[in-house]
């Protein structure tokens, strides 16, 4: 997913850092912290979503999946 893509299913998100190519997106629920980092492709273009990192509020490692999914419920 692109960065506006994921905005469209994540709202706005709670932290944006933007390092050399690559951009952080941190977005946050009652229950879990989404970091997605996107990079663009080896050839150029739009940056797309090659990484993500979810954790609970405590900084437990969690399922990404599940936290996305509760994440897109809010």
């Amino acid at each position: 997913m692109t960065a506006s893509e994921l905005m469209t299913h994540f709202g706005k998100p709670r932290l944006q850092i933007v390092e050399g190519e690559g951009t952080k997106l941190q977005f946050a629920g009652v229950n879990c912290i989404l970091d997605v980092y996107l990079y663009p492709p080896a050839g150029g273009g739009t940056p797309r979503a090659t990484l993500i990192e979810a954790r609970n509020v405590q900084g437990g490692d969690v399922n990404a999946q599940a936290c996305a999914a509760s994440l897109e419920k809010r």
